[in-house]
């Protein structure tokens, strides 16, 4: 689990689908947070906040080495934890014992220069609010929202119980607890929402991979009915038939033979209807393959257009583009995260180009099983034609197929 985790992070980002931009993005957005807070609140403030004694110094030069801490510890804890608020792996024994600790000491460093009268009030309060976040935001992640809740408020009361007795001021109090309130439910709905919101869209990727699972396994179904159909009475009249010829052979009975040649013939018969079965299987129909993939790209969410229709075409060259039809359109749903996918059919000084267009990063049509490019080439190659496939100028994925037309066909009109 953690190689592959490792590997998920070394990815390029036009190599990654939607939900995992979505997650990098999130991460990132979450350290950089971590990281500002602190240097906004905590850090910069020090310089005109402390008082000018060695001890202040001193005690600020502590808290800012913390503060540091915190953050570089937070920042490489939040991978593990979203991965177990998403239920990629379990929570390490003890990996919020380190951000805790340092939460405490950074506590106990701004209720110190609190009591001594070595900071302002506001950088106290900033300090806390500061401080706060590392923790809270990992934290939120690994408990349950109502647990949460109930522990920052009991954190609340006691840290501001400790910071009122140590300077005395009442107003001090009452923002102590407002800005601890606000920076609890900021991490709460910083974090926890967007890993719910994650949650969310990995569940959605895994639902579009289900959803093409199926459609292999319905098409599967089908060519075992539609050979179930054409095989099962043969066989059961070859079967009949032939304890019937034994029957007879056994008696010396002449009308054996008979029976033996209309088990050949329904034998024959059975074989051209199953090539024929074979060869529908296999020879995709351009027309019907267009309409299925704007059909299925628009069920996915994504915004398909179709500008031509084929009129008369070959049937070698449509059994050839169809099938260029029904890979791009596995590939997009499969590798790319598009919104708006483009097929295009012209006939063009003598030859057929076909064009499926995306504006996502299809990814490698060959590592994710089936024919490939490798099996559409073959298949092009069959009818003189080629195909280029690739990544084109503005982040879009292009795939042309171009094959020669022996014969003058109907244009091809939008």
């Amino acid at each position: 689990m953690v190689g592959r985790i490792r590997r998920w992070q070394r990815r390029h980002w036009g190599d990654r689908s939607k939900a995992e931009r979505v997650e990098l993005y999130s991460l990132l957005t979450w350290c950089c947070t971590v990281w500002f807070i602190m240097g906004c609140w905590v850090l910069l403030p020090m310089h005109g906040g402390l008082a000018h004694r060695p001890v202040a110094m001193v005690l600020g030069a502590l808290l800012a080495l913390v503060a540091i801490g915190q953050c570089v510890l937070a920042t490489g804890l939040t991978r593990t934890v979203l991965d177990h608020y998403l239920g990629r792996a379990e929570l390490p024994a003890g990996a919020q014992r380190a951000p805790a600790v340092l939460l405490g000491l950074a506590l106990v460093l701004i209720t110190t220069l609190a009591g001594l009268d070595a900071a302002t009030p506001m950088l106290v309060r900033f300090a806390i609010a500061g401080c706060l976040l590392p923790f809270a935001l990992l934290y939120g992640l690994t408990v349950p929202v109502g647990v949460f809740l109930r522990r920052s408020a009991t954190f609340t009361v006691l840290l501001a119980a400790a910071v009122g007795l140590a300077d005395h001021d009442g107003f001090g109090l009452v923002a102590t607890v407002g800005i601890t309130v606000f920076q609890g439910i900021f991490a709460l709905l910083a974090g926890r929402c967007g890993a719910w919101t994650l949650a969310v869209l990995w569940e959605a990727e895994r639902a579009r991979e289900v959803e093409a699972r199926l459609a292999v396994a319905e098409e599967r179904l089908r060519f075992g009915r539609d050979l179930h159909d054409v095989l099962g009475r043969n066989l059961s009249v070859i079967s009949l038939k032939s304890e019937l010829a034994v029957q007879l052979a056994r008696r010396g009975r002449p009308e054996a033979v008979e029976q033996m040649i209309e088990v050949q013939r329904i034998a024959q018969e059975s074989q051209r209807e199953v090539r024929a079965v074979v060869r529908g299987y296999r020879e995709a129909d351009l027309g019907v393959e267009l309409a299925g993939a704007q059909g299925v790209l628009a069920a996915a969410g994504i915004d398909c257009e179709v500008r031509a229709e084929p009129t008369g075409l070959p049937a070698g060259v449509q059994s050839a583009l169809g099938w260029v039809v029904r890979e791009a359109t596995t590939n997009v749903l499969r590798h790319g995260d598009a919104g708006r996918c483009t097929l295009c059919l012209r006939v063009l000084e003598g030859s057929v180009v076909l064009t499926v267009e995306n504006d996502g990063q299809a990814g490698n049509p060959d590592g994710g099983g089936g024919s490939g490019l490798a099996g559409l080439r073959e298949r092009l190659a069959a009818v003189g034609g080629t195909l280029e496939a690739g990544a084109v100028t503005g982040g879009r994925f292009r795939v042309v197929a171009e094959v020669p037309l022996k014969q003058e066909v109907s244009d091809v009109t939008s």
